[in-house]
């Protein structure tokens, strides 16, 4: 009898009806797990900065015959836009089951010649607003059946690549907040996944607040489609940790096993890079 609570919460997580915020939904991997959750029969509230494209998000699903995607436009970095947007969620679908922060921004160069306001910003949008819209949400999530948090995190939050300081750092904290979180929240039931994404086709690097995309990043990418297809496959098997494709897998297996190996091709190649930068 004891073990019946057990066996009942680690069945597979239905999300024929389930209600999910979506962060980022505008492009990338958050439009394509925004979808992907209304293929499968969730209730999506999308939000992102770009209004005009949350409301394609929103025809797309409809042409494709799916459940009608709610959204709302705004700054997920701004406090009171994160009290608005729950409370619109809450109106809109009734209560909140599933949180999916994959709202994201980088920057690449080197750490000494970067401003503050850099730092700052990467560390608000990737780090700071997905713990605080975790906290405001917290209460709507407390009162659901079958509550679950997914933070879209990066590989480099496993081991730091130079150039990209200021993403290494956010999503490193970010990567620690999911493990302290899966912790507090176990008694109350809330699952805990943590999606630490390598090379994605995205528009990630148009984006970048400062310098040019990194040469890591090219050759062939993992699509957004099947990024959100194995994110939202962990969440229905509820896992704590997701790495889509071999390149991510590669790089965290190798960054555990012979972390020295990466600082050493790397340093090989920084003051190279470094000249790049200056010129």
């Amino acid at each position: 009898m004891t073990l019946l609570p057990f066996v009942t919460r680690r069945r597979r997580r239905n999300l024929d009806g389930a209600r999910v915020l979506v962060t980022g939904a505008s492009s990338g991997v958050g439009r394509a797990v925004a979808l992907e959750l209304a293929r499968r029969g969730a209730l999506v509230f999308a939000t992102a900065r770009r209004g005009d494209r949350l409301a394609a998000l929103a025809a797309e699903a409809s042409a494709l015959g799916l459940r009608p995607v709610l959204h709302e436009a705004g700054d997920i970095t701004r406090p009171e836009f994160r009290s608005r947007l729950v409370s619109a969620v809450n109106a809109g679908l009734a209560g909140l089951d599933i949180l999916v922060a994959a709202a994201g921004s980088g920057a690449v160069g080197p750490f000494r010649d970067a401003s503050a306001d850099t730092l700052a910003a990467i560390l608000d949008v990737d780090f700071l607003a997905p713990a605080e819209l975790v906290r405001e949400a917290l209460p709507l999530l407390l009162r659901s059946h079958d509550p679950a948090i997914v933070l879209v995190g990066s590989i480099l939050g496993y081991h730091p690549l130079p150039l990209h300081s200021e993403y290494c750092a956010a999503k490193a904290a970010l990567r620690s907040l999911a493990a302290c979180l899966r912790l507090e929240l176990a008694e109350d039931g809330v699952d805990v996944l943590l999606a630490s994404l390598g090379p994605t086709a995205s528009e990630f690097w148009d984006s970048l607040l400062a310098g040019r995309r990194a040469d890591w990043s090219r050759g062939r990418a993992l699509s957004a489609e099947r990024t959100a297809r194995i994110m939202v496959r962990a969440l229905v098997h509820r896992r704590r940790d997701v790495l889509p494709g071999w390149r991510a897998k590669g790089f965290v297996w190798t960054a555990r096993l012979f972390p020295r190996i990466i600082d050493r091709v790397l340093a090989r190649n920084i003051s190279r890079k470094n000249r790049q930068f200056a010129s």
